[in-house]
């Protein structure tokens, strides 16, 4: 079972979970998240402190999270390391197109 407590913070959101972020609530955690994206301005937080196991699909959630932008938190061994290995390949910067200028003989 997993809790999603949605808060509002001055200029941010955050999610707040607690228990388990498994099976059917990994695709609960995601509707959730793409409801908050749509109707907020500030910076996402996901609050994972009171998170006690993450299965794949959830590592997986957390990172497409995190290249969109949302701030993870957690504590204890295993949330901290799992962030690390999300956090690690860092996010993707904003390519700058190049124009390419084709002079006319």
């Amino acid at each position: 079972m997993l809790k999603i407590t949605h808060q509002k913070t001055g200029d941010s959101t955050a999610l707040l979970l607690e228990g388990r972020l498994a099976g059917p609530w990994v695709d609960e955690l995601e509707r959730v998240w793409r409801d908050c994206k749509e109707s907020i301005a500030g910076p996402l937080v996901v609050d994972l402190r009171g998170v006690t196991f993450i299965e794949q699909e959830g590592k997986s959630l957390l990172s497409r999270m995190w290249l969109e932008g949302a701030e993870l938190l957690a504590a204890g061994c295993c949330s901290r390391s799992i962030l690390e290995d999300i956090m690690s390949a860092g996010r993707p910067t904003p390519s700058t197109r190049t124009t390419k200028n084709v002079s006319s003989e």
